[in-house]
């Protein structure tokens, strides 16, 4: 397991440049998460209600998009692991990643003067960048990591970093959005989420550029032409990694869900728009502590990832199943329960990455090959799926419950129920299969000869 000693003193004793760590950390989870968490809370309902966008169109457009950004995540594994060049193997899309996020991430927001079906191709066609954008920097990111740094104590404390900034990052983007656009529509301009998503990508800029000049491939072993293709292969033969496959499936839907669901659930169930940013702050401050000071305490506790999967979300569900049927009774009783349901399910998202190292390591013990970026493909088109399903879900599910864009306290009960379970009851759900799947994993009973392997390879260094 990646949070169990390692038998090399040698690894131990791994030195990792603490410029790497936090370049790593802030890569993916810094400006650029900020940009996830502003379109992930916002974009559904700027598309519904600002861009005049119906309901199951807008489903539609994220159905597209999410499915194809899906399905590119294994065409791009395949692609980073073939990658020749005198920079690495990874390293070179760390390079052009922050140009192309700041570009896509700015044409989202711009609202046309289209009609409804002009509006339709380019919402499609600029989220689709958008999503090809990340897929292009998030597989070599994950997969830089086992490349750079074979410790697993050091791996799991770069995930934790990551994670933590990861939180501040939603922090940020899921809270303060409406003080910032609004802060940047009073300095003039007509659209705050333009100068917005600027602002965030000159920080992924640092971050990104940082990551690039900091890392060393040290440990990948060559991969000639069409291996990947065949690496592919020999990763998918393996039923053991099924399992995880449906655990980054439901962690990226529960996760998904309690932020997405959000601003719809303040503003039609609850009633109270004026409220979002008190409430999303709420479930930014708990997710905050969930990844900076509960995730490490959690994992302390339990040893495993797994263990720490299972525990998050039983505890998570309890609380989603309170809030399902008594979370409208009261603001303060809802806060303060949505505040430990977030501080104990969003560690979810950064625990399966543990599951990515253990899958790296098993197939190298399987098949003798480095097929991370392969294995980090098909994390990434888990993840995507899930956000497939969760984005366009939401949508369809509001769409089919007559929900109608900006009536507030005019909303039809099958709507109300929606909108309910959407928030509170679809996360039960997520949880309860991705217990199962983390359960039935068989995995763990390699972990042994995993490290074995792991030791041979740091003596014969």
């Amino acid at each position: 397991m990646a949070n169990e000693k390692t038998v090399s003193t040698k690894s131990s004793e791994e030195h990792v440049s603490t410029a790497f760590k936090w370049f790593h950390a802030t890569s993916v989870n810094g400006g650029a998460m900020i940009i996830a968490a502003v379109i992930s809370s916002y974009f559904s309902v700027y598309m519904t209600d600002t861009m005049g966008l119906p309901a199951a169109s807008a489903s539609l457009i994220m159905f597209i998009a999410t499915f194809w950004d899906a399905c590119n995540d294994p065409m791009m594994g395949v692609i980073a692991d073939r990658t020749k060049s005198r920079w690495g193997r990874y390293r070179p899309y760390f390079i052009a990643a922050p140009i192309l996020l700041t570009l896509f991430s700015v044409l989202i927001w711009v609202n046309p003067d289209f009609s409804t079906t002009g509006k339709f191709v380019w919402v499609l066609v600029t989220y689709i960048g958008y999503g090809m954008t990340v897929t292009m920097y998030t597989m070599p990111q994950v997969a830089v990591l086992p490349a750079c740094v074979k410790s697993n104590e050091r791996r799991n404390m770069i995930i934790t970093m990551g994670a933590g900034v990861c939180a501040v990052a939603f922090l940020i983007g899921n809270t303060f959005t409406p003080n910032l656009t609004g802060f940047f529509n009073n300095l003039g301009f007509s659209n705050g989420y333009i100068p917005l998503m600027i602002c965030c990508g000159i920080l992924s800029f640092i971050s990104f550029w940082g990551l690039f000049a900091t890392s060393k491939e040290r440990y990948l072993q060559p991969v000639q032409k069409g291996e990947s293709l065949k690496n592919l292969k020999k990763v998918l033969k393996h039923v053991e990694l099924f399992p995880n496959i449906i655990a980054w499936i439901m962690a990226s839907m529960g996760y998904g869900l309690m932020f997405s669901t959000s601003v719809y659930y303040m503003t039609y169930y609850y009633e109270r728009p004026d409220l979002i940013p008190v409430y999303m702050l709420v479930i930014s401050i708990g997710a905050t502590v969930s990844m900076v000071v509960l995730m490490p305490i959690v994992l302390k506790i339990f040893k495993t990832g797994q263990k720490s999967l299972i525990f998050s979300q039983a505890t998570s569900i309890v609380c989603y199943l309170i809030l399902f049927f008594f979370g409208r009774s009261n603001f303060m009783f809802l806060c303060v329960m949505t505040f430990i349901s977030s501080c104990l399910s969003s560690m979810q998202n950064a625990l399966v990455n543990v599951l990515v190292n253990d899958a790296i390591d098993y197939v190298q013990l399987k098949e003798g090959i480095s097929a991370n970026g392969v294995i980090a493909s098909i994390k990434g088109f888990a993840q995507k799926c899930g956000n497939t399903f969760t984005s366009s879900g939401i949508l369809a599910v509001l769409a089919v419950s007559g929900y109608v864009a900006n009536a507030i306290g005019e909303q039809p009960d099958s709507a109300m129920f929606a909108l309910n379970f959407l928030k509170f009851g679809a996360p039960c759900v997520t949880g309860i299969i991705l217990i199962i799947a983390v359960l039935i994993n068989p995995v763990a009973k390699y972990y042994k000869d995993i490290e074995e392997m792991k030791a041979k390879m740091e003596a014969n260094e």
